[in-house]
């Protein structure tokens, strides 16, 4: 069986699973009729995947480097989110610590991922 080149990426596998958690997150929102709130962290998580994914399918580096910028830009747009979600009382203290690590984790190796790609070029 063929594959699309993000299928095999561990940035993009930890992105898919970063938002099945964080889509249960944004049901907690909605469960509290906060619909926008949820829709932005829905938004803001399929961001990093979509980008890693789309940013895979590039012809150069240096344009899949600027899809990757934008993919880690939306992990901190997901824990200013989380921020607010903690302060509306919508996820605790101990939801928002869980995931932290792993937005944090995915921020550096997006980054890191980028600079190899920026060298090649």
């Amino acid at each position: 069986m063929e594959y699309f080149r993000f299928e095999n990426m561990d940035i993009w596998k930890d992105a898919i699973a970063l938002s099945d958690r964080l889509f249960d997150y944004s049901d907690k929102a909605e469960e509290k009729r906060l619909f926008k709130f949820a829709e932005q962290l829905r938004s803001a998580v399929m961001s990093i995947s979509n980008n890693i994914a789309e940013g895979s399918g590039s012809f150069s580096d240096k344009e899949f480097s600027s899809f990757l910028n934008i993919a880690r830009r939306s992990v901190f747009e997901c824990a200013n989110i989380l921020h607010i979600f903690l302060r509306r009382k919508i996820i605790s203290q101990e939801e928002k610590n869980s995931i932290y690590p792993e937005l944090i984790s995915l921020s550096k190796r997006i980054t890191n991922f980028r600079k190899s790609l920026n060298k090649k070029s």
